[in-house]
Formats: structure tokens, C-alpha cells, sequence
């Protein structure tokens, strides 16, 4: 089954009838979300999440799912000036990129996961950040995705997540950044707009997420009295993850966006950070 958790549009707007406006999707195998963008004012007038009762086990089952989905909502049937997709997996591994050849591409990834020799292997560039990111987007999505859109772009999840932290982060001292999915968890630290450390973490329980977490403060000297966590995505105050987190480390709190579009969704404004953030 698949749990409809937000769906809202600008009231006055119909999007059969805007000219002008751009797609952007996130893929996981857990559920998939979008967004509308109004190309002229630069503003978000649509956005739609979808979530799975159950995780799905291959990116065959995520496909059939997708087009099911893709059949019964009128507003992925749209044509767009721009589509982008934005592949959240764990399956990537991030390069410096002086150490970066587009040749060994599957050997960065296999010090971290095994990949087969028909893996489709590709990489992204991060604006203000010299590095690259080696990962194995869902290819039958992407060629779902060609046969409905035509031309496309794609990107990795962290690769939006770390281009938008980099922008906004203008602390001298290191910060935790903490973006939380259903069963998984990206946490990034920064320090002076330099990256010191990105990760992927899956968890299952609420100890599996503070183990992570207190092991990767430990491994970049972060002081739990001292250093700030700032937490995005599917976390509130009321929830496990969120209580277990603040009786180790103190100071913590939610990086708030600043599009007002949360305001019309009536949901918390840090969470769908890749997409709204």
C-alpha cells in the first residue's frame, strides 16, 4: 500500500493551465516526492509525497510502483520546461577531485559496496566543493523517466544535500548536519564551508541512530557538551530518535527552510529539505 502524506497546490494556480513550470522528483526505494516550480516567479506551487507501507526490495519493484503512481496522478502526466531526478540511495561514495578518474569509477564505490559489471556507474560535479560524487543511479528509472519526459536531469541525493548545506553554512566552528529519511540518515560536518565529513547510515532502532551519530562526533573530536546538531527530514521533538539524541548532545536544533511554500503545506519547514529545503 502506498500512504498519500502530503499533497497541496497554490489554490489559485492550475497546473494544466501554467506555462513555465519545472519538475523535480526524489526516488527512493521507500517512496518518491515532487515538487513544481513556477520558472518565472521561482516559486514552489505543488508539492506531493508518497510513501510506501513497505520498503521495496529492488529497483524493479520501485519501478512498478512508480508506474502505477505515474498513471493515476494527472500532475506527472504534465509537459515541463525541465525535469530533474534525484536519486537517494546509499549506493555512492564521494571523491576528492584530485584523486578523481572517470575510469575508476566503480573502484571507489567498491570500497564501500559491491557493484556488478552491469552497473551503470556515473558521477556528479558539487558546486563549491572540489570533490565528485561516484554513484549507481536507478538506471530503469531514469529510462521510465526518458520514455514520459524525453530529456532529463539526474542527480545523486548528497549531492543536493551538500551543495545546499555549502551555500548556506557560514560557521567557523564545526556543525553536525543531520538529514533523516525512514530507515536511513545522511550526516554531514562543516567547518568554515569546508566539508569534514558525509556519510550514509541505514538504522532500524532508535540506538542504531545515536550509535552513529555519538561514533562519528567521537571520530571528528566533537565535544557532545559543546558542538551543534541540526537535524532535518522525518524527526520531531516528539519522536525516539529525536529524545535518545538530545540526552547525549545538548545542543540541538532544526535547520529551518526559509521557503514559505512550508507555510502553505502546514508542515514543519525542515523537513523534504533535498527538494523544499
Amino acid at each position: 500500500m502506498t500512504k498519500k502524506t502530503v499533497q497541496k497546490k497554490n489554490n489559485n494556480t492550475s497546473l494544466e493551465k501554467t506555462k513555465d513550470i519545472e519538475l523535480s522528483i526524489q526516488f527512493s526505494l521507500d517512496g518518491f516526492s515532487f515538487c513544481v516550480l513556477n520558472s518565472v516567479t521561482k516559486k514552489n506551487i505543488h508539492f506531493k509525497e508518497y510513501l510506501f507501507e513497505e520498503t521495496k526490495e529492488t529497483p524493479e519493484e520501485l519501478l512498478s510502483k512508480i508506474e502505477l503512481l505515474f498513471k493515476n496522478d494527472s500532475n506527472l502526466q504534465l509537459e515541463y520546461s525541465s525535469v530533474t531526478a534525484i536519486h537517494q540511495n546509499d549506493l555512492s561514495s564521494l571523491v576528492p577531485a584530485k584523486f578523481f578518474d572517470k575510469k575508476s569509477l566503480s573502484g571507489y564505490l567498491n570500497f564501500n559496496i559491491k557493484t556488478l559489471k552491469t552497473d551503470f556507474i556515473t558521477f556528479d560535479d558539487i558546486t563549491n566543493l572540489d570533490a565528485k560524487t561516484v554513484y549507481v543511479p536507478y538506471v530503469n528509472i531514469n529510462n521510465f523517466l526518458f520514455q514520459n519526459f524525453g530529456e532529463f536531469n539526474f542527480k545523486h541525493h548528497s549531492t543536493v544535500l551538500l551543495e545546499k548545506l555549502l551555500t548556506i553554512d557560514g560557521s567557523n566552528e564545526k556543525r553536525m548536519y543531520v538529514n533523516v529519511y525512514k530507515n536511513t540518515f545522511d550526516i554531514v560536518i562543516l567547518e568554515n564551508k569546508k566539508l569534514i565529513f558525509y556519510n550514509t547510515f541505514s538504522y532500524h532502532t532508535k540506538e542504531d541512530f545515536i550509535y552513529y551519530i555519538l561514533f562519528t562526533a567521537e571520530q571528528c573530536q566533537l565535544k557532545t557538551e559543546e558542538f551543534k546538531l541540526f537535524f532535518m527530514g522525518k524527526i520531531d521533538v516528539k519522536s525516539d530518535i529525536y529524545k535518545i539524541a538530545y540526552t547525549y548532545i545538548k545542543n540541538i536544533f532544526f535547520l529551518k527552510s526559509k521557503n514559505l511554500f512550508f507555510i502553505d503545506l502546514k508542515i514543519a519547514n525542515h523537513t523534504n529539505y533535498i527538494l523544499l529545503g
